[in-house]
């Protein structure tokens, strides 16, 4: 599968939000401040499977209205089978 650039983007930012809690733990901030930042990472990465699972649904249910297969509805189950196993 080709990824775009804007799910790279997305896993730079995420990197860098790493990054920024990993400075953070150096400089000894508040657990709480810490905590915010993880948890709004864990949110980024959250998204950024969303994104690449529906792209990917999105990508094989098109291949498969042009090529007449009908097994889209076993690719929507894997897809909820990927995000549910994310989670």
């Amino acid at each position: 599968m080709t990824y775009d650039n804007q799910v790279k983007n997305r896993l730079k930012r995420i990197e860098g939000q790493v990054r920024g809690v990993l400075k953070m733990m150096d400089e000894q901030k508040d657990c709480k401040e810490v905590v915010a930042q993880l948890s709004a990472i864990r949110s980024a990465v959250d998204r950024a499977i969303a994104v690449v699972v529906s792209a990917n649904l999105e990508r094989c249910i098109r291949k498969d209205i042009e090529t007449g297969s009908l097994e889209s509805e076993k690719l929507i189950q894997e897809a909820v089978e990927l995000l549910v196993k994310s989670r």
